[in-house]
């Protein structure tokens, strides 16, 4: 995640020096707690929140459950993941629903925070879980904010109460009020109220907020806070808290290039947990806040768990089952790659997803240099196919790939090169698929766990020789089984011999990166 980046990087490389020692010294914890500190504060974090945070980490370095640890190193890693979930709020927590609807959901915060654009992301996820909102548009004085939330609601196909045209124009507490009586009589289950903010804290800003409170009486009232605020958050924060008493906490804007100290202060500083994380502009960035799982993203330790639940929601398990019977088949065109690639993009950004992947942190030149373009690249070339051609690839002759680079926009360098890595890729996935193991260039296939010595054996019997149809990788196989036959194997590991890869098996994995 973006916001996180430069403290994520300090912390890493404070943990990888610890990491090289055997036994820790009270100097090794102190100086490992100092570089903690340097980092929080250079991030943004409240002092109060970074003096507390390095005082518990340092008391538990220092103490039995390291001492006696088998590796002491791994152990403080583990105590700051564990500090810093703690000051993110601990535990997850959810949305609080209404016993008997409508739930009336209030948002907060500063003019620009985010929160027009949240409402509309909050209302489109609560459509997929099978809720009925409505969007209320309380924010009367900030000109045209009334035609933003209408925008923003057509988008996420929401319904929308403007019966104000605002721009200075209206009573935002009638129009709140009138709204919760709106949503009851056309059976809306949840009510957003999109309320107006200020450049900054005043006492007119507050003073409405909290008439809107004790007009509607919301189920949540939730504080939206941009992540790229830094220190001033804190206060801001309990400015709110005192005026109005927010439920919970929104970070916005995470996708940006700030330090990201507004959230390891909030939730600690307010004792209000952060309940949703907005990581983009479009209406699907939107995600529940984990603070574990934030945690291990600032720690470089990865987020698999919302990488598996981004791709369940994006593939569809029935099409999964028919792509896997017709790898087992046979019957893989590029058609049915075309419709993976497709709902690979509804995943969202590749940057984004590789990112939670662990030790991601120390890949980030390679993740900017990342051509998410290539996709699309990609996808041109095939739809610039014939039906024909997309389902037998074979068929694609000289003045075909011509067609189909002009078509796309491409080189018939590229079309070609598409096609062979299909057709390497598909073989290694019908071999999968089949419960076979795939055979990689350089390495050959790679042998089942327990295999019986007796098959080796079995195959020995054989006619010697390569049968491969290329004469120089046949020749190079042949020059290999001689050499096999005096050479020892085995090693004072216990690990077979490795031969180098011959000049035919570069020319394979040349082939396969589409590199040839």
């Amino acid at each position: 995640m973006a916001t996180f980046g430069t403290l994520s990087d300090r912390l890493t490389e404070t943990f990888r020096n610890l990491r090289t020692k055997g036994k820790l010294t009270p100097a090794d914890v102190d100086g490992t707690v100092r570089e903690i500190r340097r980092a929080l504060l250079d991030a943004d974090v409240a002092l109060v929140v970074v003096k507390d945070f390095t005082a518990k980490v340092r008391e538990r370095a220092l103490g039995d459950e390291v001492n006696r640890a088998l590796n002491p190193a791994q152990q403080v890693v583990q105590i700051v993941n564990e500090e810093l979930v703690a000051i993110l709020g601990g535990e997850q927590r959810r949305l609080e629903f209404a016993k008997t609807p409508p739930t009336v959901i209030m948002l907060a915060g500063l003019q620009g925070s985010g929160k027009t654009t949240f409402a509309g992301k909050l209302a489109k996820q609560l459509e997929g879980e099978g809720h009925t909102p409505l969007l209320v548009a309380a924010d009367l004085q900030r000109p045209n904010a009334v035609n933003q939330l209408q925008v923003v609601a057509e988008r996420a196909g929401a319904t929308i109460y403007a019966p104000e045209p605002g721009n200075g124009v209206g009573d935002p507490v009638k129009v709140s009020k009138d709204g919760v009586e709106y949503a009851r009589r056309h059976q809306h289950d949840v009510v957003i109220i999109d309320t107006a903010g200020r450049l900054g804290v005043d006492a007119e800003l507050m003073k409405q907020a909290s008439d809107i409170r004790k007009a509607t009486s919301p189920d949540e009232v939730l504080f939206v806070i941009d992540a790229m605020i830094g220190q001033d958050a804190v206060n801001t924060a309990k400015a709110f808290q005192e005026g109005v008493d927010f439920t919970g906490v929104v970070l916005s804007k995470l996708d940006g290039d700030a330090r990201g100290g507004a959230a390891l202060s909030v939730a600690s500083v307010t004792g209000r947990p952060i309940i949703f994380a907005s990581t983009g502009e479009n209406l699907e960035d939107l995600e529940p806040f984990h603070p574990d799982r934030m945690a291990s993203r600032i720690l470089d330790l990865g987020d698999i768990l919302t990488l598996i639940e981004q791709a369940q929601q994006a593939f569809d398990e029935e099409e999964a089952m028919k792509v896997a019977e017709k790898l087992a088949n046979e019957a893989f065109t590029l058609e049915d790659f075309l419709e993976q690639l497709q709902q690979m993009k509804k995943m969202g950004s590749m940057k984004k997803m590789l990112g939670m992947l662990p030790g991601m942190g120390q890949m980030k030149q390679q993740l900017d240099d990342f051509d998410e373009r290539e996709i699309d690249r990609t996808e041109a070339i095939i739809r610039s196919m014939t039906p024909g051609e997309r389902r037998n690839p074979k068929v694609l002759n000289g003045s075909r790939r011509l067609r189909i680079a002009r078509g796309s926009g491409m080189t018939v360098t590229d079309v070609n090169q598409l096609v062979q890595r299909f057709d390497q890729a598909a073989k290694m996935m019908k071999t999968v698929a089949r419960g076979g193991t795939p055979q990689i260039p350089g390495m050959g296939p790679m042998g089942k766990p327990g295999a019986s010595a007796k098959r080796g054996k079995k195959g020995a019997k054989g006619k010697g020789g390569s049968r491969s149809g290329n004469p120089a990788k046949r020749a190079a196989e042949n020059a290999g089984m001689a050499t096999t036959n005096t050479t020892p194997t085995g090693s004072g590991f216990g690990l077979g011999g490795q031969q180098a890869p011959s000049e035919a098996d570069l020319a394979e994995i040349q082939k396969l990166f589409g590199k040839g």
